[in-house]
C-alpha cells in the first residue's frame, strides 16, 4: 500500500477495516486527508455498513498531518482537507472506530478524536504536539473538551506532552487498552454491539446523538482557522517554529 486508503469489508460489507498510510509515520498530507475524506462520504452512501475500523498501516497510527503543509503558501489548502475530512466522518453517520498502534500525535488524534471510540494498544502514545511547533491544532480545540473535560483539553493542548495509553484511557480519551490487536477488538466491540441491529437505525442514531458535535464543528472550526491564518500565520514565531522543525534546530523565539 503506497499513501492511501485501503477499504476492507468485512462480516458481508457490514463493516469496514480502513487502512491508510504507506509514508514513514503515516503521515497525514492533503493527498491522504483527500484520499480519507472519499472513504467516509463513500461509507455515508452504503446503507448496509453499520462501522468503520480506522487503523494505520505498520506501527503507528499517525505521526500527524505534513509539518511541510504548514508552513505559510499551503497551510490554508491543508486545514481545507483537514475540515473535510472532519465533516466527511461526521455527515457518515457511521459508527467509527480508531484502532492505535504507536504513536498517534497532531493531526492523527484529532481524527482519532473524532470517532466514537478509541481502542489502543499499550504502547500507544497521543499527543497535540502543534504548541511545541509555535503553531496550535484549530480541530483538536473545537473537538477534544467535547470528548474530555476541558481541563484535560487546555492540559494536552497547551502542554504538547505525550501522553501514556494508561493516561489517556483515565482522562477518557482512550475507551479501551487491548492486550492483542485494536483492531481486532474493535471489530469484536462492532460485532458485538450491532450485528443484530439495524443499520439504517443505527445511522439515524448517530446522526442524533452527533447533531450538536456536527453543529459545533461546521461553526466554530472557520472561525478558528480564519484566527490561525490571519494572525498565527503572520506572528514570526509560528513561521520560526515550522522552519526549526524541518530544519531539526531548536526554535529561537522573538514571543511575537
Amino acid at each position: 500500500m503506497s499513501n492511501r486508503a485501503q477499504v476492507i469489508p468485512v462480516d458481508d460489507g457490514a463493516y469496514w477495516r480502513v487502512v491508510f498510510g504507506g509514508s514513514k509515520g503515516n503521515i497525514l498530507d492533503r493527498t491522504m486527508l483527500t484520499a480519507l475524506a472519499g472513504v467516509f462520504r463513500e461509507a455515508g452512501e452504503d446503507r448496509r455498513l453499520k462501522a468503520v475500523c480506522l487503523e494505520g498501516e505498520g506501527a503507528h497510527f499517525s505521526f500527524g498531518a505534513s509539518v511541510k503543509e504548514h508552513l505559510p503558501d499551503q497551510v490554508e489548502d491543508m486545514l481545507l482537507a483537514l475540515r473535510e475530512l472532519a465533516m466527511a466522518m461526521l455527515d457518515s453517520s457511521v459508527v467509527i472506530i480508531a484502532a492505535v498502534r504507536g504513536q498517534c500525535l497532531g493531526g492523527g488524534l484529532e481524527v482519532a478524536t473524532l470517532c466514537h471510540r478509541i481502542i489502543a494498544s499499550r504502547d500507544a502514545v497521543f499527543a497535540q504536539p502543534e504548541i511545541q511547533l509555535g503553531v496550535f491544532a484549530p480541530l483538536a480545540s473545537v473537538v477534544l473538551p467535547e470528548r474530555i473535560s476541558r481541563a484535560h483539553a487546555e492540559d494536552v493542548c497547551l502542554t504538547g506532552r505525550s501522553i501514556t495509553a494508561v493516561e489517556a484511557h483515565a482522562m477518557g480519551l482512550v475507551d479501551a487498552i487491548a492486550d492483542g490487536s485494536p483492531s481486532d477488538e474493535g471489530l469484536d466491540w462492532a460485532r458485538q454491539h450491532f450485528a443484530a441491529k439495524s443499520a439504517s437505525s443505527l445511522r439515524l442514531a448517530v446522526r442524533a446523538v452527533r447533531s450538536s458535535l456536527a453543529a459545533k464543528v461546521r461553526t466554530d472550526l472557520p472561525a478558528l482557522e480564519r484566527l490561525y491564518l490571519g494572525e498565527l500565520m503572520h506572528s514570526a514565531d509560528a513561521v520560526e517554529g515550522l522552519h526549526a522543525f524541518l530544519e531539526k534546530r531548536a526554535p529561537v523565539w522573538r514571543h511575537a
